[in-house]
């Protein structure tokens, strides 16, 4: 009876996740020095970071009428259920169906919860092949009284690129997170804080540029199916050779932000190893074209780091370098977060604000990130956590439920 069973649902299998395959239009392939990551253990049949049509046509394959997609559509995205068997507005045969034949939504539990004193909190989310990711929520209040709330997302378990002052490298890496494993992320947060996330920034655990098939389909589905703006949604990268030309190609509305933290080759270099095989020149470059594909100003985050690239002196030199590859340059300015185990200070204040008004004098705009999650290890650069690299133990398997 199981295997007829299979026979007959192996066709709505193939064609969703087919369908899934040809939401990014290409591939390209990318070289970068880092190890291959193991294949992922997590099942391919979740429903989470499908598309509406796609949905009512696993309805249809299933032998249900095309709304029933719809309805599969709501109770995902909008009440945020997380288990096929609680979808109580679909025929009990058809979630039947849906189990028998593999099919999960794709939610992960919620291990832990680190609340600030700012309101900012870290999710600790177990994947399936029991390793955490580190996701956080950072609430800010709006002069009119409203919650603007921002998801800092992962998008790799672990990071292999190991930037010098930044805690997820230091954790080592496993694998690249899958589509619905990044898109869960923001549901988690709406779901903790009750309030809609308006504001996605891929600057958690990982390089997104490594990931970049599962970081655009998260993308899409954020998009389309989340409900968040393109504009409201930053892409973070450190800089992997080929991956902002490809990114380009698709036209996104969103922020592309370039971690420069360096004015020069040499320094950056020192910072940021594997900049060793993507000059400084070429990024820049790479960040020109991308601004005339798409129309679209790059962002470059700086980390100051006191006595290392703080200086007034590296401020003007970043702005000839910036000034030399394009007008109109945004840069944002990030006070190292400490963590432990690293030579690295965190400027004084006096050293932020100099080296602010030594970029605004020469025309270059700057902002300087506001520290949040700073006392729950949730701010830029500490996330890290001991099972990123290694499973967790059974003994240390605690899930929270939301």
């Amino acid at each position: 009876m199981a295997a007829l069973f299979h026979h007959v649902h192996s066709a709505p299998l193939a064609r969703a996740v087919r369908s899934r395959a040809v939401s990014i239009s290409s591939r390209a392939t990318v070289t970068v020095p880092t190890p291959t990551p193991p294949p992922s253990r997590a099942d391919p049949r979740v429903l989470l970071g499908l598309a509406e049509p796609e949905l009512q046509q696993l309805a249809l394959d299933f032998g249900q009428q095309r709304y029933r997609g719809k309805q599969l559509h709501q109770l995902i995205y909008k009440s945020k259920i997380r288990e096929v068997r609680d979808f109580l507005q679909l025929p009990q045969s058809f979630r039947n169906d849906l189990e028998k034949a593999g099919w999960k939504v794709g939610r992960s539990p919620v291990h832990s919860v680190v609340r600030a004193a700012d309101g900012t909190i870290k999710i600790l989310i177990k994947l399936e092949d029991d390793r955490l990711i580190e996701t956080v929520g950072i609430p800010v209040e709006e002069d009119s009284g409203s919650i603007r709330l921002t998801a800092c997302v992962s998008s790799q378990v672990g990071c292999p690129l190991r930037c010098s002052f930044c805690a997820t490298g230091k954790g080592g890496f496993s694998r690249n997170l899958l589509q619905h494993e990044i898109v869960e992320q923001v549901l988690a947060i709406e779901e903790l804080f009750k309030n809609r996330v308006s504001n996605v920034v891929f600057m958690g655990m990982g390089e997104p540029m490594l990931n970049l098939k599962a970081v655009l389909g998260a993308h899409r589905c954020l998009n389309k199916d989340v409900q968040i703006g393109q504009r409201m949604i930053t892409i973070s990268t450190v800089g992997v050779p080929n991956t902002i030309k490809k990114l380009a190609t698709y036209k996104l509305q969103s922020t592309l932000a370039v971690s420069l933290h360096a004015p020069n080759q040499k320094l950056r270099e020192k910072i940021v190893p594997s900049a060793k095989s993507y000059p400084l020149e070429a990024i820049m470059k790479d960040c020109k074209d991308y601004f005339l594909e798409t129309g679209r100003r790059v962002s470059f985050e700086y980390t100051l780091l006191a006595g290392v690239n703080d200086e007034v002196e590296h401020a003007v030199e970043l702005a000839v370098l910036l000034h030399s590859w394009g007008r109109g340059s945004h840069v944002n300015l990030i006070p190292f977060n400490p963590i432990e185990g690293s030579e690295y200070r965190r400027p004084y204040k006096k050293a932020v604000l100099a080296f602010a008004a030594a970029l605004e004098s020469r025309q270059i705009t700057v902002s300087i990130r506001q520290t949040r999650g700073l006392d729950a290890s949730a701010a830029c650069g500490q996330l890290r956590n001991e099972f990123q690299k290694s499973p967790m133990l059974a003994s240390s398997d605690n899930p929270m439920p939301l």
